[in-house]
C-alpha cells in the first residue's frame, strides 16, 4: 500500500502538504520512485511504480473510508470531492485538495489517503482518517461553587461539540471575559484536555481559572482639562472610579468595556456644555506596582460655542416666530446639539416635531443643519420638510394573551378613521401601563406608515400576573385558628362565569375587578369583605361602577369566656389575663357602599371624578376601640366625591409626573334639620371631612428619582352646638397598618416611619385629662387635622416585572391635633432614614424601613420611637 498523502496531516500541517509533495517531485535518488505491489497477473504478483517525477493518470475504481466511527463515510467522500470513475493523476493536486477541504471540517484530527490498490490504469483510495472527540463536560479548578455555576452557565452551550482549537479559544475567551469585566484583569484560564473512559470519542475539559487579583484604579490623571472643573469630568467616568474607602455602589475595578462608554459619555457631556469640538486625543493605563492600575487621560477641550442666528425653511403651515417661541433656543444660548434634537423631536406638548405630529402629519420632519461657524458662534437653519397629513387606517395587537381585545382598544386614544397624533400615542403607551396587565418596560407603540398616505399602528404588549393573594394561617391558643385569606383578580370577567373551560383560576380577560378578603382570629375577631368593579359601565365609556360590602366583628367577651373555660370562672388567673373591664365588651360594623367614576377631559385627559354613596353601622358595647363611643347603636350614611390627576409614568417605579386628590365626605346635616340637638347625639353621625393627598415625581442623575409628597385632612362639624363625630379621624405613625379594628371605624391610618403605630399626636386639653384617667389609650386617639410631609430619593435595582426592587433614602414630617386650637402646620414630628421596596405580582408591594424619629412623645413606652416599619401590600400614606 502507497501513502500517497506521504505522511499525516493536521489542521497546523495543512500547508505543509502540497511543499512536501513539490519537495518529493523534484527529489531525486531514493525519492525518485516508489515501489509498491498492488495487483497480480498470471498469478504472480504484479510490481506498480508511483514515480513523483512522472506522474500519472489513473481512474479511480473505488475510495473506501477507514477510522471513522460516528461519521458519516459517504458524507466524508462527498466532501472530498473525490468520486469513483474520476480521473486524477498520481501524485496530483487533487489528493492535497482533498485532505485540504476534509481538514477544514474542523471535526477531523488526522488524515492519509493512501493507493490500497493499483491494477492497470485503475486504482482503489482508501481515505483512512481519527475523529476528532466531542465535548461531555467541564471540570472546573481554582473556582468556588457559586463561581463555578457562573461560569458552568456562560460555557454549557458548548458541550456535544467537536472539540477544536478554535473552541477551545473561544471557551478561554468566555470565561476570561467573565473576570475582566468584574475587575479581575490578569486573569488567566488553562485548559487541558482528558479522553472520557466512559463515553466513546468524548473528552472532558479541566480548566485551570486563576483570577489573580482584582485591579482597581489607584488614579487618574487628567490632561488638558481647563475649562471646567476636574471633579465634573472624572464625575462623568460613572463606571470609571478612583478606589476610596467609602465607595460602596460604584467599586473602583477597571472594566476595559465600561471605560470606553465613560468616554464616550465624557465627550457628550463637553458637548452639552458648548464644546463641539472636545475629545480625547489619547488615553493609557499602566500599573506601576503590578497590581493597581493609573489612568492618563489627554483631552483637547476645544473652544466653547453658542448660538447667533437660528433660521426655518420648509414651514409654510406654521409661523416662523411659533416654531421659534416653541424651540426655545435664543442668541446667546450655549450650543448644546443634543438640547436641540429633544426640543424639536421630544416630550409631547412641549417640542416642535408635536405641532405638527398632533395634527396628523406624521412624516414631518425638521434637520437643524450648521451652516456658518464664526469663531464662537454658530449658525443654524431649521430645515423643515412638513409632509402630508396621515388618517389611521388599522390598529394592530400583539401580545395580550390573557386581555380581550376591546378590553385594550377601549383605552386607546388613537382610533382608525381619526388624523395620526403623537400626543395620543404616547399618552396611549401610558394609560396601557396603568392598566398593570402589561409589562410597562415592554410596552411599545409602533406607527407602520403605508404606501396610500395612512398610518396602521401596532402596540407590541407582554402580560404580566396581575392578580394578589394573601393566605397565612395558623393556631392561636385560646383564641383557636388564626388565619386571613384574600385575593384580587385585576383582570376578572364575568360574563364568562358560567363559562368552566375559562376558569384559570377564575375567568380573567375582562378587566373587571374582583376582591375578597376573610380574616379571623376564632371568635374573637372576624371580618369580611367583598367588592366588585365594572371599569367601563355599559361598554362604551370609561364610566366605572363598584359595588362593596363588609362586616367586622370584635368580641372580647369570648376571650373572656375561653379564659373562664381555660382557667375557671371568677378565678384569679382569668381576672389578670381578661384584665380591665373597660375591654371585656364588643364591637361590630356592617356596611355596604356604591361608587360611580367617571375619566374628564377636563382640564385635561387625565382627570377624574368619583362619587360614592356609603351606609355602616357599628354596634358598641364596652369598646375602647373608638374614643367618646364606648356602647352604642351608630348610623353612618355618607357621600364622599373626589376629584383626582393621574399622570405616572410607571405605577410600579415611576419617574415621572404626578398624583394628587381632593376628597370630600358629607353626612346629611341632622342637627340642621331637626334645629335642635339630639338626645343620642351619635345616633346618626353628622359632619364633614376633606382630603388631601399629592405626589410629585422627577428624574434626577443617573437613574435617581425625587419622589415628593403632601398629605393634609381635616374633621369639620356643621354647628357651633354640634359634637365633631368620633368615626373617621387620623391616626399618624408606624406603617399605617396593623390596626385594623381603626379601619373598620373608618379611621384614616396615615404612617410616619420612625415612630409607633398611631402615637404621633398633639393632645387637647380634654383628651389629656381622660389620658390621664386610663379611660383612652394613646395609640387609639384620632385626630380632627393632620398634615404630613415626605421627600424621599430613590434608586432602582431591578425592574423586572416579576419583582420591581428599590431603594429609597426618605425625610418626614408630620402630627395630628385634637383640636383646631392648637393645631400648627409647623409644630411637627421629624424623621429620617433608608428602606426598600419590592414588588411582586402576587402579593403587592412589599417594603422595610429603618427610620429615626428626631422628636421623642414623652409619657409612653419607648418615647414613641419605632425604629423598623414593615409594609405589605400598599405605599405608605
Amino acid at each position: 500500500m502507497f501513502n500517497l498523502s506521504v505522511f499525516r496531516i493536521t489542521t497546523t500541517t495543512i500547508r505543509k502538504v502540497s511543499l512536501f509533495i513539490a519537495f518529493l517531485f523534484f527529489s531525486s535518488g531514493l525519492f525518485a520512485q516508489l515501489r509498491i505491489g498492488v495487483g497480480r497477473q498470471n498469478g504472480q504478483a504484479k510490481e506498480s511504480v508511483i514515480s513523483y517525477e512522472r506522474p500519472q493518470e489513473y481512474t479511480i475504481s473505488k475510495i473506501t473510508v477507514t477510522g471513522v466511527k460516528f461519521l458519516d463515510p459517504n458524507t466524508l467522500i462527498s466532501v472530498s470531492g473525490l468520486n469513483v470513475n474520476d480521473k486524477i493523476q498520481l501524485p496530483g493536486e487533487k489528493i492535497s485538495t482533498a485532505i485540504r477541504r476534509l481538514m477544514e471540517q474542523g471535526i477531523i484530527e488526522d488524515i492519509a489517503i493512501n493507493a490500497a490498490k493499483i491494477d492497470g490504469d485503475k486504482v482503489e483510495l482508501e481515505i483512512n482518517l481519527r475523529e476528532r472527540p466531542r465535548l461531555n463536560k467541564f471540570t472546573f479548578k481554582g473556582l468556588r461553587k457559586g463561581e463555578i455555576e457562573t461560569v458552568s452557565d456562560k460555557v454549557k452551550s458548548n458541550k456535544g461539540k467537536v472539540i477544536t482549537d478554535a473552541l477551545i479559544k473561544n471557551i478561554q475567551l468566555t470565561i476570561k471575559k467573565i473576570y475582566v469585566d468584574k475587575g479581575f484583569l490578569n486573569t488567566s484560564v488553562q485548559i487541558k484536555q482528558v479522553v472520557d473512559t466512559i463515553r466513546a470519542n468524548n473528552a472532558t475539559l479541566i480548566v485551570y481559572v486563576d483570577k489573580k487579583n482584582k485591579v482597581k484604579i489607584n488614579d487618574i490623571k487628567l490632561n488638558g482639562v481647563e475649562e471646567l472643573p476636574d471633579w465634573k469630568v472624572l464625575a462623568k467616568l460613572k463606571s470609571t472610579k478612583i478606589k476610596a474607602p467609602l465607595r460602596i455602589f460604584t467599586p473602583s475595578k477597571f472594566v476595559p468595556k465600561k471605560f470606553e462608554e465613560d468616554k464616550e459619555k465624557l465627550i457628550e457631556y463637553y458637548n452639552k456644555k458648548g464644546y463641539r469640538d472636545a475629545q480625547i486625543t489619547s488615553d493609557s493605563t499602566f500599573s506601576p506596582d503590578g497590581k493597581n492600575l493609573e489612568i492618563v487621560l489627554n483631552i483637547n477641550e476645544g473652544n466653547r460655542f453658542y448660538y447667533r442666528n437660528i433660521t426655518w425653511t420648509g414651514n409654510y403651515l406654521r409661523k416662523t416666530e411659533d416654531l421659534q417661541r416653541i424651540l426655545g433656543v435664543e442668541k446667546g444660548d450655549i450650543y448644546n446639539p443634543e438640547d436641540l434634537n429633544k426640543k424639536i423631536n421630544g416630550i409631547p406638548q412641549g417640542d416642535v416635531s408635536s405641532v405638527y405630529m398632533d395634527d396628523g402629519y406624521l412624516f414631518f420632519s425638521c434637520t437643524p443643519v450648521e451652516v456658518a461657524v464664526e469663531g464662537d458662534s454658530i449658525d443654524i437653519e431649521m430645515r423643515i420638510i412638513e409632509g402630508k397629513q396621515a388618517t389611521i387606517n388599522r390598529i394592530i395587537l400583539n401580545g395580550n394573551t390573557k386581555t380581550s381585545d376591546h378590553v385594550v382598544m377601549r383605552e386607546l386614544l388613537t382610533r382608525p378613521g381619526q388624523k395620526f397624533s403623537k400626543t395620543d400615542l404616547i399618552e396611549s403607551q401610558q394609560i396601557l401601563s396603568r392598566l398593570g396587565y402589561f409589562d410597562p418596560q415592554k410596552i411599545e407603540p409602533k406607527p407602520i406608515p403605508q404606501a396610500d398616505g395612512t398610518v396602521d399602528i401596532e402596540y407590541n404588549v407582554e402580560e404580566k400576573p396581575s392578580d394578589n393573594i394573601e393566605l397565612s394561617g395558623g393556631w392561636g391558643g385560646l383564641q383557636g385558628f388564626v388565619g386571613t385569606f384574600g385575593v384580587v383578580f385585576n383582570n376578572f370577567s364575568a360574563k364568562n362565569i358560567t363559562n368552566w373551560d375559562k376558569w384559570r383560576p377564575l375567568p380573567a380577560g375582562d378587566g373587571q375587578r374582583l376582591a375578597l378578603r376573610v380574616q379571623a382570629s376564632g371568635r374573637f375577631y372576624q371580618t369580611y369583605s367583598v367588592s366588585f368593579t365594572e371599569p367601563w359601565l355599559g361598554g362604551k365609556k370609561p364610566n366605572s361602577f363598584t359595588v362593596s360590602i363588609f362586616h367586622t366583628s370584635s368580641d372580647n367577651r369570648a376571650y373572656q369566656r375561653a379564659l373562664e373555660r381555660q382557667y375557671g370562672a371568677g378565678s384569679y388567673l382569668a381576672t389578670l389575663y381578661g384584665g380591665n373591664s373597660l375591654y371585656n365588651g364588643y364591637f361590630k360594623n356592617t356596611g355596604a357602599s356604591v361608587t360611580y367614576g367617571k375619566r374628564l377631559n377636563w382640564p385635561d385627559r387625565n382627570f377624574s371624578f368619583n362619587a360614592s354613596l356609603s351606609y355602616q353601622r357599628y354596634n358598641v358595647d364596652n369598646s375602647y376601640f373608638i374614643p367618646g363611643f364606648q356602647k352604642g347603636v351608630a348610623n353612618d350614611l355618607a357621600l364622599i366625591a373626589s376629584i383626582s390627576r393621574y399622570s405616572l409614568d410607571n405605577p410600579q417605579f415611576t419617574r415621572s409626573g404626578s398624583q394628587f386628590t381632593l376628597s370630600a365626605t358629607f353626612n346629611p346635616p341632622y342637627s340642621v334639620l331637626r334645629g335642635t340637638p339630639s338626645a343620642d347625639k351619635f345616633k346618626w353621625i353628622e359632619g364633614h371631612k376633606w382630603m388631601f393627598d399629592g405626589d410629585w415625581y422627577s428624574p434626577l442623575v443617573g437613574k435617581f428619582v425625587l419622589h415628593a409628597k403632601a398629605n393634609l385632612g381635616f374633621l369639620g362639624k356643621y354647628t357651633a352646638s354640634s359634637q365633631y363625630s368620633p368615626f373617621g379621624r387620623f391616626i399618624l405613625g408606624g406603617a399605617g397598618l396593623g390596626m385594623q379594628n381603626a379601619m373598620n371605624v373608618g379611621a384614616e391610618l396615615i404612617g410616619l416611619r420612625g415612630y409607633d403605630e398611631g402615637v404621633v399626636h398633639e393632645l387637647s386639653m380634654d383628651e389629656a385629662e381622660r389620658l390621664r384617667k386610663g379611660e383612652i389609650t394613646l395609640s387609639r386617639l384620632g385626630g380632627l387635622a393632620y398634615s404630613k410631609y415626605t421627600a424621599e430619593i430613590r434608586y432602582p435595582v431591578s425592574l423586572n416585572p416579576q419583582a420591581t426592587i428599590f431603594l429609597q433614602v426618605f425625610a418626614e414630617a408630620g402630627n395630628s391635633w385634637g383640636s383646631y386650637k392648637d393645631f400648627n402646620p409647623f409644630k411637627l414630628r421629624r424623621t429620617a432614614g433608608i428602606g426598600a421596596r419590592i414588588f411582586m405580582p402576587a402579593f403587592g408591594l412589599l417594603g422595610l424601613d429603618f427610620g429615626k424619629g428626631f422628636d421623642p412623645i414623652p409619657g409612653i413606652s419607648n418615647r414613641g420611637l419605632k425604629s423598623f416599619t414593615f409594609s405589605i401590600g400598599q405605599q405608605i400614606r
